[in-house]
């Protein structure tokens, strides 16, 4: 199978210029349906896969993402990188609207622990999560957001709430003094679910509001935010391009051998269904 490249779109990102020999592959996995089709294609001849987070025209609540369907299908697909492009409210004064943050860190404030593993089942498994971005992937976005001219801020903790609803200025405030950088309400299961899945992962963290703490800018909204999520969406598309051409297709990263160690269930007990539903994820395992 071709080694491939994923992106994951969000707000405002629902579709992927700059592909040639374009396909659509609607897929079923184990877990359900994808958020939508996925949309194959290369650029400058790397195998690319493209999915909206959302779904084509924003259908989906963040608790509605399917992100095991999500990661199962692009692991199907050969995908070893995953660019995730998120929306993000900033909670520090220097991240500004429009800015691109690049998230090293995760806080996990989210309450569906269920749906952000593979394991279970019969078969345990526990990843170390301590560094939860590919450096060497953060370092390819990084580069190219600079070429690109973007206001772009490497290392961050993303704090992800359970939504769907905007956060209260108590809540904004306590994020705030906890230290945190940008607040999203999607990446940190799919940052899990990558690692599991053995891929390198790295997000743009596209900023779009101040959420609710800043005294001198409106709070957070659905109208005040769509300007932003526009002009994101067309610069995101521009840092894609560039990162994809630096992306080693063959690169060994420690990612990409996650579950060396983290796999507890001796392999003499694994249920064969488990072993069916998580076919594309111990494929390695299962060739020896």
């Amino acid at each position: 199978m071709k080694q491939a490249i994923g992106i994951i779109g969000g707000s405002g990102l629902y579709s992927m210029d700059g592909f040639t020999q374009t396909e659509e592959r609607i897929m079923d996995t184990p877990f359900g349906s994808p958020s939508d089709a996925l949309i194959g294609g290369e650029i400058a001849g790397k195998q690319v896969w493209f999915l909206p987070r959302h779904g084509r025209g924003h259908r989906l609540l963040p608790h509605e993402i399917n992100h095991r369907a999500n990661f199962w299908a692009l692991k199907s697909l050969g995908v070893r990188f995953v660019i995730c492009v998120a929306a993000v409210g900033s909670l520090k004064e220097e991240y500004a609207p429009r800015d691109i943050v690049l998230p090293d860190q995760y806080f996990d404030r989210t309450s569906r622990r269920d749906q952000h593993t593979f394991f279970g089942d019969g078969i345990a498994a526990h990843i170390g999560f301590s560094e939860p971005v590919s450096a060497d992937l953060r370092s390819i976005l990084f580069e190219s957001a600079e070429e690109e001219g973007a206001n772009v801020h490497d290392r961050g903790t993303y704090v992800n709430m359970d939504g769907p609803a905007f956060s209260t200025k108590a809540e904004s405030h306590a994020n705030r003094q906890l230290g945190f950088d940008v607040i999203g309400m999607t990446n940190v299961a799919e940052a899990k679910l990558a690692r599991e899945a053995e891929m390198a992962l790295a997000t743009l963290a596209m900023v779009t509001d101040y959420d609710c703490w800043h005294d001198e800018e409106e709070a957070v909204n659905v109208q005040t935010v769509i300007g932003h999520l526009m002009a994101n969406a067309k610069l995101a598309q521009q840092v894609l391009q560039r990162a994809v051409l630096k992306i080693p297709l063959d690169a060994e990263w420690s990612e990409h051998k996650a579950l060396e160690s983290a796999i507890l269930t001796q392999k003499e007990y694994w249920p064969i269904e488990t072993i069916k539903k998580l076919g594309p994820i111990l494929s390695r395992f299962l060739a020896r």
